[in-house]
């Protein structure tokens, strides 16, 4: 049978023990203690993503600011392709066709000079000589305007080629334009091609009304000289004298 201690045993080995449990609390320092603020916390998380979210529009603006200087360097950049010089080449072959046109050529002094002296009225103190060969003068303009008409519509049909590849180079250089001006240019281009093509035009009605037109004063002005040689054939005295003919000569 186990026997009680007194009450007062008790007590006093609670009290010795008592400081011995205590002592290690009692040794730590105060500021050994981790003490954890959740409110501090919290705010240190907001201002660390107020932070991040400040640096990330930063960035995202200067990203937008370099965005916007590259495409306005592409709206700058000129285009690297030109058919000025092709153009322009077309135009004169046809310009060059033009100029060699034959006898009366595309000059107003020129042209009134040549119906003052071979078109219009036939004058009525010409001799025959001078009517024949005006007449040969008229119908060597006719001959060499209808030549030149065929000899522009020849330069035209040539530049047809080249302006087909011209079109198609303009048209890719178009559509793969980086910036506005590019594209302006290409666009500015195509006009000048249609341009040209509208001259090369411009050119065949041209040669081809000067032809018709000397045709119809040829025709016009041999109406009048065929009057005026009847008349002299048939006027009394100097007109046609009736004489006697051989037709066919017998052999020795």
């Amino acid at each position: 049978m186990k026997l009680r201690r007194p009450l007062g045993m008790r007590l006093a080995a609670a009290l010795l023990v008592a400081p011995a449990a205590l002592a290690p609390m009692l040794a730590t320092p105060a500021h050994a203690f981790i003490v954890f603020d959740p409110s501090n916390y919290s705010q240190n998380v907001l201002t660390a993503a107020r932070s991040l979210e400040q640096i990330t529009n930063q960035i995202t603006s200067l990203q937008n600011q370099a965005q916007m200087l590259i495409n306005q360097a592409r709206n700058l950049a000129s285009l690297p392709f030109s058919s000025l010089q092709q153009l322009q080449q077309s135009v004169q072959r046809t310009q060059q066709l033009l100029g060699q046109a034959q006898n009366v050529a595309y000059d107003v002094q020129q042209i009134d000079q040549a119906f003052q002296q071979k078109y219009g009225n036939v004058s009525l103190s010409a001799s025959d000589q001078q009517l024949v060969a005006d007449a040969r003068s008229r119908w060597g303009n006719t001959v060499g305007g209808l030549q030149d008409a065929m000899r522009v519509q020849a330069g035209v049909v040539g530049n047809i080629d080249t302006n087909r590849s011209e079109m198609s180079a303009l048209v890719g250089q178009s559509q793969g334009a980086t910036g506005a001006l590019q594209a302006t240019q290409a666009g500015n281009q195509l006009l000048a091609l249609q341009a040209q093509q509208l001259a090369d035009l411009t050119a065949v009605v041209a040669a081809n009304g000067r032809a018709q037109a000397l045709q119809s004063a040829e025709q016009a002005t041999a109406a009048d000289q065929g009057r005026e040689q009847r008349r002299r054939f048939l006027t009394q005295g100097s007109g046609y004298q009736p004489g006697s003919a051989q037709m066919f000569y017998g052999k020795n």
